[in-house]
């Protein structure tokens, strides 16, 4: 049986099992959960779910209708389900074992408002595949690429319905183009950098389906205040951070919160 911790996240007041030396979450969800359109009573779907930190995120900070979390490794399915009754959640979120790939066996087609995802961003045939088989399929295409996230959404979202995600920046021509084809327009973006002057390594973008074309580019998202080996978050990610706290508006320590896919 997998060895795991249990962290208890002052952000959303959620606790979260982990495995200890399998895949963790980093600072991503968090980004996206913040960047997301999320309106009252929205029907959500979570592709790629993992441990379930976005779906918890999303269904704990606002008012949604329901949240429907999927994720293809059934170990990663069962602990996420876990979280979800850990954190007394089990009448808003419904975690699946399924394969996005064939998600329209398992959900409606046409059937929800909004789709977000933190899906792999590295290909097969790029960077060191962990050998972890939870980190690997969290971090490579291993069961899913781009293209198929992408279909899994469009298949997914009613006429004029939103699918929110973070990807690599350098990644973002072929994503767009690949939205596009899919009939999801982007409509809104952010590029997401590690200091001030460097460029951009991830991007936050919001596509729509059917929508006319138009992109409303944000301004960048810093992380850090200096380059380097720096934690020290900027002001607006501490913000991000302590929005997605208690009411009490406390900011903890999120320096153990890295971001990466």
């Amino acid at each position: 049986m997998t060895e795991e911790t249990l962290d208890n996240l002052s952000l959303g007041r959620i606790r979260l099992l982990q495995a200890r030396n399998g895949y963790r979450y980093s600072l991503d969800p968090i980004l996206l959960a913040d960047f997301a359109a999320v309106r009252k009573g929205d029907r959500v779907v979570d592709l790629g779910t993992g441990s379930g930190i976005l779906a918890l995120l999303l269904g704990r900070l606002y008012a949604v209708g329901e949240v429907v979390a999927i994720e293809r490794q059934e170990a990663l399915a069962e602990r996420a389900r876990r979280n979800v009754d850990l954190n007394d959640m089990t009448e808003r979120i419904q975690v699946v074992c399924g394969d996005l790939r064939e998600v329209c066996r398992q959900l409606p087609a046409a059937g929800y408002d909004l789709v977000v995802s933190n899906p792999p961003f590295r290909k097969l045939n790029s960077g060191r595949i962990a050998p972890n088989d939870e980190r690997a399929m969290a971090r490579h295409e291993m069961a899913g690429g781009v293209t198929d996230f992408i279909a899994a959404a469009a298949r997914l979202l009613k006429h004029g319905g939103r699918f929110a995600l973070i990807h690599l920046a350098e990644r973002l021509a072929e994503i767009c183009a690949v939205m596009q084809a899919a009939g999801l327009e982007p409509k809104r973006m952010r590029m997401v950098h590690s200091a001030l002057g460097d460029e951009a390594r991830l991007v936050l973008l919001e596509g729509r389906k059917g929508a006319k074309p138009g992109l409303l580019v944000a301004g960048p998202l810093v992380l850090y205040n200096s380059k380097g080996g720096s934690r020290d978050y900027t002001d607006e990610v501490r913000r991000i951070y302590s929005r997605q706290l208690s009411a009490r508006g406390e900011v903890t320590d999120i320096s153990g919160v890295e971001s990466g896919g």
